[in-house]
């Protein structure tokens, strides 16, 4: 099994959790960001750091980007000709002109999929469709993972 694979695996464990805003616990409450928290430490042990305080609003203005400078600081980030890969971690931007606050995972390639916990339905595996892909605004690695 590849690194790719194992993420993906890792992923689709957390299918069925039930959506809690600032949750990271599989099986019993987790939000978009608590599932690659639950990933993370799956694969490195630990967490980077502490996220600290953060509002349910996808449609939160201004110009603080904290989800992506904190990808910046414990991701690898991707070009956007870097190829689509399982394992990746994507970040969007939910409302025009609001920050980036809604992350997911790449699970497949053909057609591309994702896992992502998101309110009232919890962490579930979707299509990457155009309207989602519209939102995308960011995607990166995890370290070490080829």
């Amino acid at each position: 099994m590849t690194e790719r694979e194992e993420v993906v695996l890792l992923a689709r464990s957390w299918i069925g959790t039930p959506h809690r805003h600032q949750g990271s616990c599989s099986q019993a409450g987790v939000d978009c960001l608590g599932l690659i928290r639950g990933i993370w430490r799956s694969l490195y042990g630990s967490e980077p750091e502490a996220p600290g305080s953060y509002s349910a609003d996808w449609a939160e203005t201004g110009h603080d980007e904290a989800l992506w400078q904190a990808a910046l600081r414990h991701l690898v980030p991707l070009g956007p000709d870097e190829p689509f890969r399982a394992g990746q971690v994507l970040l969007f931007r939910m409302r025009p002109r609001a920050v980036a606050k809604h992350v997911g995972l790449l699970s497949a390639r053909g057609p591309l999929r994702f896992i992502h916990a998101y309110s009232g339905h919890g962490v579930v595996e979707n299509t990457l469709s155009s309207p989602w892909r519209a939102r995308l605004v960011a995607r990166f690695d995890f370290p070490d993972v080829r």
